[in-house]
């Protein structure tokens, strides 16, 4: 039987992983596999050991069958070489009873009458004499080839019947001395030709090799799908898990109908981390929500009676004036701080209520533009379409967004550079654009530029009077009213604020 090298195996790995892959991509419908996910792992793992449990047996199937193919050869030639001095002996004597010859005659005619006596078709049998010479060999149909004998006579002959390959012939073959009362004659050699019967082994492992082929394939096949069903929960709480954010910790849940034990566990372990995830984060909305809400009435206390320190304080020195002036504004500024925190609190437990009505944004921008102009005594330039854009939204939230907006566009840019407001409509969306040619965002921190508390740069932020919540805010307002907000920067050119809302579609 033929054996793989180290290169034919170490080739078929590359191969069986192309194979799984492939398998694997089919029952994803086109998904992409990684080689270092656990389903892959354990397909390839699997398949592995079942291609080597199935590869073994065909190979001892293989090896059994062509051991005992040649044990019944092997066997028919030791008997035959075991006995063969014998028959020699047993013609012998009745050649010589009948010829009445000589010795050395009959030794001759007994071996003749015992080739021709035992040859059949396949066996082949030929005695040499000690200095070589050919002494008898089978006739007719059992003429062993010249070039063959030659070739024997070449090679080491067992005593043992061996099996050997003769270019394109398979034969087993033996010699052993033959000695006659004591007196070696020379050396008998018998062979038999198993060809057609190693041909139809092969063919019989071929087709073996075939069957274990294509149960190597189903096997592939069923494992790929039972792994991928077995590993489909796993997907499930991924999913879930990368869908589930903080707006909806409470309602997320996984739920499992057929699934192993451990993997039941770790589904309801799943879910009750969920629910004290939930629970924790309506502890902190509460928490924020209080202390903002217990927070802000005693600062404004504080507040309106620094005012009036400062609206009666003649006697003051100019220090003690700044100082108060200092503290007035520091608490002027903790006051809108934690009002802003009011209002993320109420958007995260969902309470902020908006009143959704028609707008026409062309008047509202308007508006905001000299109400800021006013305030800043900055240049502010509307670039409005000349049809009538009426948005659905909250009047007073959209307000409130677009004075933050704007407000920050003022703080960023230089006092000589006028801020732009830009209205324009599409199909199905209104869009408000809020550009100033201020100093710009870097790329690095403009996906970050909406959370809470964020800051590009904590000194010049702090200067300009920032809490880093107004644009969180101003994200969450618009997401409320079904809109959407983004922004495009670069540093030193300014940056452009883009929100998109619904247009009012009247009811039909």
């Amino acid at each position: 039987m033929r054996t793989c090298n180290h290169s034919q195996v170490n080739g078929l790995m590359p191969s069986l992983r192309n194979a799984i892959a492939h398998v694997l991509g089919k029952q994803t419908l086109g998904r992409r596999i990684s080689p270092t996910s656990l389903q892959f792992r354990l397909t390839f793992e699997l398949i592995t050991l079942s291609i080597l449990g199935v590869g073994s047996v065909t190979l001892w199937a293989g090896w059994r069958m062509e051991q005992t193919l040649i044990s019944a050869h092997k066997q028919n030639l030791e008997y035959i070489a075991s006995h063969f001095p014998e028959q020699v002996e047993l013609y012998r004597q009745a050649g010589s009873v009948e010829a009445g010859s000589v010795e050395t005659g009959s030794v001759e005619t007994g071996i003749e009458r015992t080739i021709d006596k035992l040859s059949t078709p396949g066996l082949l049998i030929w005695v040499r004499s000690p200095n070589g010479q050919m002494m008898s060999r089978s006739s007719g149909v059992n003429i062993p080839s010249p070039d063959l004998i030659n070739v024997v006579a070449q090679t080491e002959v067992p005593a043992q019947p061996t099996v050997f390959h003769f270019d394109d012939r398979y034969v087993v073959l033996c010699g052993n001395p033959l000695t006659i009362n004591g007196n070696p004659l020379g050396q008998v050699y018998i062979l038999k030709d198993i060809t057609d019967d190693q041909q139809r082994l092969n063919a019989g492992v071929r087709s073996l090799v075939i069957v274990s082929v294509v149960a190597v394939i189903l096997l592939m096949i069923a494992i790929a799908k039972r792994i991928r069903r077995a590993l489909q929960p796993l997907e499930q709480m991924s999913q879930v898990a990368s869908a589930v954010s903080a707006d909806d910790l409470s309602g997320a849940k996984l739920e499992l109908q057929r699934a192993p034990d451990e993997i039941l566990g770790l589904a309801q372990a799943f879910n009750d981390m969920l629910g004290r995830l939930s629970g924790s984060w309506e502890q902190q909305q509460q928490f924020v929500g209080n202390v903002s809400h217990e927070l802000r009435t005693p600062l404004a206390v504080i507040a309106g009676y620094l005012q009036s320190l400062l609206r009666r304080g003649d006697n003051l020195s100019p220090h003690q004036q700044q100082a108060v002036a200092t503290a007035s504004a520091e608490a002027e500024r903790t006051i809108r701080m934690l009002q802003d925190l009011l209002d993320l609190a109420r958007a995260d437990r969902g309470s902020l209520h908006f009143r959704l009505t028609p707008i026409m944004l062309n008047t509202l921008v308007v508006e905001v533009a000299e109400m800021s102009q006013k305030v800043s005594h900055r240049p502010i330039k509307v670039l409005a379409t000349d049809e009538d854009v009426i948005a659905c939204a909250d009047q007073d939230r959209l307000q409130q967004v677009l004075i933050n907006l704007v407000d920050n566009a003022i703080k960023y840019s230089a006092p000589e550079q006028a801020v732009e407001l830009i209205l324009e409509k599409t199909e199905q969306q209104a869009v408000i654009h809020v550009r100033d040619r201020g100093i710009g965002i870097p790329l690095a921190h403009q996906n970050r530029i909406f959370e809470r508390f964020y800051r590009v740069d904590e000194s010049m932020t702090r200067s300009r009077d920032g809490t880093g919540l107004g644009l969180a805010i101003a994200k969450s307002l618009i997401e409320g009213m079904d809109g959407r907000i983004c922004l495009r920067s670069k540093p030193g050119e300014g940056s452009l604020f883009t929100i998109t809302l619904p247009l009012w579609k009247p009811p039909s």
